[in-house]
């Protein structure tokens, strides 16, 4: 007999080796959840998507939801939704910068869970120095946690917030979660450039397993 299901959750996913060891984690607590994709137009969305689908388990793959928000960022000049020609441009980390991108998807998050009757999020933000923005820092999620405690009746959890790159790849090996399969690229649509920050941190998390 199959082990009870013991709670729902929305799952913030992206294809990404995080959100995938996270996903590999909520099924070993058994907790069930409802994958959630989001659309911001970013020019990877393509990718991302497929590779969701690819990494998740059958039974959560087809349960992926997706929630289209191209128009947000239409007209940015960020390089997370304009690509690059990496054969002429110059990116820096500043390039990939996209103004409240973490507050858009969690509120959609939020939102989705709540209308659902869903009441828990999760997340898999890490520890990182190398997000710009506000709404990367520790500081930012504490009072983002701090406002949905008092506001609604959906609860973020973001259980590797204090943890590395390799910690996180550490566990998805573990855990057996297919994290060489993950997309995180920034910079490129299909293939990964191999220098952008989450391509670096991606691959030097990975290398440190061997």
């Amino acid at each position: 007999m199959a082990s009870k299901i013991s709670k729902k959750a929305v799952l913030m996913a992206s294809g990404g080796l995080d959100s995938t060891v996270l996903a590999f984690w909520l099924m070993r607590r058994r907790i069930d959840f409802v994958p959630l994709f989001v659309d911001y137009g970013q020019h990877s969305r393509k990718t991302e998507l497929e590779t969701l689908k690819k990494v998740l388990p059958t039974q959560f793959s087809k349960k992926v939801n997706v929630i289209r928000l191209p128009k947000i960022y239409e007209g940015s000049g960020s390089r997370l939704i304009k690509e690059p020609n990496l054969w002429r441009d110059h990116i820096e980390d500043a390039d990939l910068h996209l103004p409240h991108r973490n507050l858009l998807l969690l509120a959609t998050g939020v939102a989705f869970a709540e209308s659902r009757g869903i009441n828990e999020i999760y997340a898999a933000f890490i520890e990182t120095h190398r997000a710009p923005g506000t709404d990367c820092c520790d500081g930012f999620f504490k009072l983002l946690m701090e406002l949905l405690s008092k506001t609604g009746s959906v609860k973020l959890k973001l259980p590797f917030k204090r943890f590395s790159k390799a910690q996180v790849a550490k566990i998805g090996l573990t855990l057996k979660a297919p994290i060489e399969q993950t997309f995180s690229c920034l910079a490129a649509a299909r293939v990964p450039c191999g220098a952008c920050p989450n391509c670096v941190d991606r691959l030097n998390a990975i290398e440190s397993l061997v």
